[in-house]
């Protein structure tokens, strides 16, 4: 494991003094404690903060750009003002990357940096990722993915170098929760959110709350099932969620999982 960190290190060395895009996420920390140990003082880690992330990402990106030691920029961006973003298409992470990442280069090259490393790694490569196409066009580097490092590598890589968040679930972007086509405004967003927070309130970590405008379809751990269907805490979760202004509270039977939105372009696919 020390061998894979130290070719981690190695491998953004050789490209130079290094900006970071870090979400406080585990791949993106993996990333920015490999810059850092690289470039030390010269790498340079950048938030992004807009409508589609929540006060507590950016609190623990904080925290976490803090315990590794690298120097820590938050950018505010407002995202849902771009039409391509807020009409949810298909294609809507492109759009957001190119503007997010490109954002990041502009920031970096004040300081003399012109890299630009993010935490794509190698399982992100398997599934749909249209974000992937702005990250080759601006040229920026995805060192995990090209050293073929998957999550269960990164997990056991950021833990055996103490990353204090090596345990964090991931958080992905809260336009993910609603269906292509179905345009994003900030009062949706906030509900989603504010849904998602008050079942976690209640123990249940593993979940995603789709929103399906007047539906909420939630997403729970297959042994959370039965408890978030039934008795007082079912009670209390459609109670929240009708009072957030959803008119149907349903639980999806296969449970949690990543993407479950893009179904419907895998179907297109095939067709």
């Amino acid at each position: 494991m020390k061998d894979r960190f130290s070719s981690l290190v190695e491998l953004v060395r050789s490209l130079g003094p290094a900006a970071v895009a870090f979400s406080g996420g585990v791949d993106s920390g993996l990333v920015a404690l490999a810059a850092f140990h690289a470039h030390g003082k010269k790498a340079v880690a950048y938030t992004i903060a807009s409508e589609l992330s929540t006060k507590n990402e950016e609190k623990d990106a904080r925290w976490l750009a803090k315990s590794i030691g690298i120097k820590h920029e938050v950018i505010r961006l407002k995202l849902l003002g771009v039409d391509d973003i807020a009409r949810n298409c298909p294609d809507r992470c492109y759009h957001c990357k190119k503007l997010v990442f490109g954002t990041i280069l502009e920031h970096a090259a004040k300081k003399g940096v012109h890299v630009l490393l993010d935490g794509t790694n190698a399982d992100d490569l398997m599934s749909y990722r249209p974000g992937a196409r702005a990250v080759a066009e601006l040229g920026v580097r995805s060192p995990l993915a090209e050293l073929g490092l998957g999550k269960d590598d990164i997990r056991s890589m950021a833990k055996h170098q103490d990353l204090p968040n090596h345990d964090k679930l991931s958080v992905p972007c809260l336009s993910t929760r609603f269906p292509y086509g179905e345009r994003l405004t900030r009062e949706r967003i906030l509900r989603v959110h504010e849904a998602e927070e008050f079942i976690r309130s209640l123990g249940i970590e593993a979940l995603r709350v789709r929103d399906h405008n007047g539906l909420a379809r939630i997403e729970a751990g297959i042994k959370d099932i039965p408890m978030v269907a039934s008795g007082r805490l079912a009670e209390k979760i459609v109670a929240k969620l009708t009072s957030l202004g959803y008119n149907y509270v349903t639980v999806d039977l296969e449970g949690f999982r990543s993407g479950s939105m893009d179904r419907i372009i895998g179907a297109r696919d095939t067709n």
